[in-house]
C-alpha cells in the first residue's frame, strides 16, 4: 500500500449516479419477471443473477475512477502526470465540454470522461516530449479541480 506524504489537495470519485442504479434495477426486475414466466425456475434465477452481477459489476467498475491532486501529481484513474508538465487548467461548462469532446476534439488527447457528467476540466500538457495536447477530465466540481491544478477557478 503506497504511503502519501500529504493529504490530497483535491479528491473525487466519479460514481455512477443513483438514477442509473434505480433504472438498472427496474429493468432487471422486468427481465427477471419475463424469465420467470417463460423459463424453468432454475434457469430464470441463473440468467437473472448473472445479468445482475454483470450490470452491477460494470457500474461499480465505471464508477471507480478517482481524480486526485496529491503530492504535486494529477492522478486520473490509473494515469498520472506531474503538475510541472501542465498548463493552466480550464473549467468547462456543459456546452464547452460538448464542444471539446466533439467538434473541437484532438485525437491525441487523453480523455477520462463519463456520460453522466456534463462538465469537465481541460488541462493542457506543456511537456515537449509528450505528444498529448491536453487531458479532458470529467468532474462534478470543475472550478475546484482547476483551482487545485493552479488554473483559473471561474
Amino acid at each position: 500500500m503506497p504511503t502519501h506524504t500529504a493529504p490530497p489537495v483535491y479528491a473525487e470519485r466519479l460514481y455512477v449516479p443513483l438514477r442509473w442504479w434505480v433504472q438498472a434495477t427496474m429493468f432487471l426486475a422486468t427481465v427477471w419477471l419475463a424469465f420467470t414466466v417463460a423459463l424453468p425456475p432454475w434457469l430464470a434465477a441463473s440468467a437473472s443473477g448473472s445479468m445482475l452481477a454483470v450490470v452491477f459489476g460494470l457500474f461499480a467498475w465505471v464508477g471507480s475512477v478517482r481524480v486526485e491532486v496529491r503530492d504535486g501529481v494529477l492522478h486520473v484513474g490509473r494515469a498520472k502526470i506531474a503538475l510541472e508538465h501542465l498548463g493552466a487548467a480550464e473549467p468547462l461548462d456543459k456546452d464547452a465540454t460538448r464542444r471539446v469532446h466533439g467538434v473541437d476534439a484532438d485525437v491525441r488527447a487523453f480523455l477520462q470522461t463519463r456520460p453522466y457528467l456534463s462538465r469537465s476540466v481541460r488541462v493542457p500538457i506543456e511537456d515537449p516530449a509528450d505528444p498529448t495536447p491536453y487531458w479532458l477530465v470529467s468532474t462534478r466540481h470543475p472550478r475546484q479541480l482547476a483551482a487545485a491544478l493552479g488554473g483559473p477557478a471561474r
